[in-house]
């Protein structure tokens, strides 16, 4: 029989689960509602409840870990400016200070209280990239963070139901797409009405006056989760480096990191200094990507809320490139900052003695392009009849081979957001998508192959040119294999008329010009030469590898129907491997 105590617990766990739901929900409503491709097509954005004291309860499944783990210490700063006893029913705050919010000016974080007979309850907030903030735009060429767009502090969006139409009208003036922009912030707003509805309605239902009980549960459960995951870690300091392709010049990225018993400590010690370009990473993104790099290996399982945040905390020099002061330039902080999983993952490597992924291309390789005067490196008269736009497309290279198991091919490893179809790509602006497909041998040959790239081909059907932002790694140093699998392929810009572009900065493609952006692969993981010579075949077949490929890396000989030759096949890998 079940006593008391085992009923309460069955209890509280369905409530638990209940509140994901509600968050879950109040996500969605962002996504169906958003204006912008990258809330509505990528899902960019981050939903959760809090308590009263600013502590992350439940976050939604969807969002990236970016928003959603530096939205989790954001709420805490709008606590501080707003305190609990002078907030209102009606109220909303907002801001998208990179330093208290998630990063960078295109993301606004909207904090909302819910009130219940008159007393505070809980606090609901939400994060997403806005398609634009005005400035230079989504680029890494700003040398202050003055350049980067509209910096509007921690303030009210609303007041007691009152919407602040002075900060939409400053909003409205300052930007290249007021409609999509004052669209998502008021989406932003919407999503936490719906969790807050459906968050006193739960009350109701479970006859519920306050979250004291259920708040102290959720905690405890998984702060004791998480350290129980951390135990299982053998105690010691394990370090890892990283070299990537920077701006004006290579950044080392370094981690340290100390395991001891029921806590993780990464000190970023002896990375670059911060870049003069947009580039650098305020210290909270640089927490949340540790953070869930971390988690991923160690206890993915464990709820993803202010207790199990608790159990990891990171250091770094100030105005290192991972810990960027104001007012450095930040624009495009997600460009480093994405890489910080694989850094971290290295260190795991050398603690758990393997059964980690490989390096994958992990930032993501966005399509951000522009169009019309001031936009484009262009004559006047080629710009007179160009079709003024900007577009935001998500994109993404290879994952990291994983234990058992391939990379996943043009998959957004660490961030999540979802590829952007082409379609809506060339219904917001004149591009047209020339080609998009798997870019064959990307994937970094092993037992286990990283996931592939993509090509894809863009061009205009405008008069005129039209520019891109590149914010492009893994051009210089690609992701790199391990335990004897290979590295991926690196990217590259290229040019139909034979020249590349830079992999950062904002760039023009003229008219008559066509731009192949050849998306990284991920990392190998164990030795080519163990690979299933019927999966190399069947990677043949589907076009992943090429069959010259499938000789020179896995020492595969195929016939001409593609079937394997089994005696060349094992002559070619006796002599490939020295026996």
């Amino acid at each position: 029989m079940l006593d008391d105590t085992a009923l309460e617990r069955i209890h509280v766990q369905i409530m638990w689960d209940r509140l994901i739901s509600v968050v879950e929900e109040q996500a969605q409503a962002l996504v169906r509602t958003g204006f912008s491709t990258s809330t509505r097509e990528a899902g960019d954005i981050s939903a959760g409840i809090f308590d009263t004291t600013g502590r992350m309860l439940a976050q939604a499944v969807t969002g990236t870990p970016g928003h959603i783990n530096s939205m989790a210490r954001a709420v805490v700063h709008f606590i501080a400016r707003f305190p609990t006893q002078i907030m209102e029913a009606g109220d909303v705050f907002i801001t998208n200070d990179p330093w208290k919010g998630t990063g960078h000016l295109h993301d606004f974080t909207v904090v909302t209280p819910v009130f219940r007979e008159n007393r505070l309850v809980a606090l609901f907030a939400c994060t997403c990239h806005v398609v634009d903030i005005g400035g230079r735009g989504m680029g890494p060429d700003g040398r202050q963070v003055y350049e980067e767009g509209l910096y509007v502090p921690l303030m009210r969006f609303a007041a007691r139901g009152v919407v602040n139409e002075a900060l939409i009208e400053i909003v409205q003036t300052n930007v290249r797409e007021p409609v999509q922009v004052i669209g998502d912030l008021y989406s932003l707003v919407a999503c936490n009405d719906v969790g807050s509805r459906r968050l006193l309605q739960m009350m109701d239902e479970f006859e519920i006056e306050d979250f004291s009980s259920l708040t102290d549960h959720i905690l405890t459960r998984s702060h004791a989760g998480m350290a129980e995951a951390i135990r299982k870690i053998p105690n010691g300091v394990y370090k890892n480096s990283m070299r990537i392709d920077g701006y004006e010049k290579p950044i080392d990225l370094v981690a340290e990191m100390t395991v001891e018993d029921e806590h993780i400590h990464v000190d970023f010690a002896g990375t670059s200094y911060a870049s003069s370009y947009g580039i650098n990473v305020p210290f909270c993104y640089t927490e949340a990507y540790t953070a869930f790099g971390i988690k991923c290996i160690v206890a993915p399982q464990v709820p993803n809320n202010a207790a199990s945040l608790a159990t990891m905390t990171m250091s770094a020099p100030e105005n290192c490139i991972l810990n960027a002061l104001h007012p450095l330039p930040v624009a495009t902080r997600h460009v480093t900052g994405q890489l910080l999983p694989d850094l971290v993952i290295g260190c795991l490597h050398q603690a758990l003695g393997g059964n980690v992924p490989a390096e994958g291309t992990s930032c993501l390789w966005n399509l951000f392009a522009s169009g019309g005067p001031g936009r484009v490196d262009a004559d006047a008269s080629e710009l007179a009849r160009a079709k003024v736009f900007n577009v935001l497309s998500f994109h993404s290279g290879g994952t990291g081979a994983r234990p058992g198991k391939d990379g996943l091919s043009a998959t957004a490893f660490p961030s999540g957001v979802r590829n952007v179809p082409v379609e809506v790509t060339e219904a917001l602006s004149p591009l047209l998508i020339r080609r998009k497909e798997y870019r064959t041998d990307s994937g970094g040959p092993g037992e286990f192959r990283g996931g592939l790239g993509q090509v894809m081909e863009v061009a205009t059907l405008d008069h005129a040119p039209f520019g891109i932002a590149a914010n492009y790694d893994r051009i210089d140093f690609p992701a790199r294999g391990r335990d004897g699998g290979r590295n991926g392929q690196p990217g590259a810009l290229m040019l139909d008329s034979g020249g590349t572009l830079r992999g950062k900065g904002q760039q023009t493609v003229a008219r008559d010009d066509v731009l192949a952006i050849m998306m990284p692969g991920g990392g190998g993981l164990g030795d080519p030469l163990r690979r299933d010579p019927i999966r190399v075949a069947e990677d043949a077949r589907l076009g992943l590898i090429s069959v010259g490929a499938a000789l020179a890396d896995y020492g595969v000989v195929l016939r001409e129907d593609g079937s394997v030759d089994e005696d060349a096949t094992r002559a070619a890998r006796q002599q490939m491997s020295g026996d």
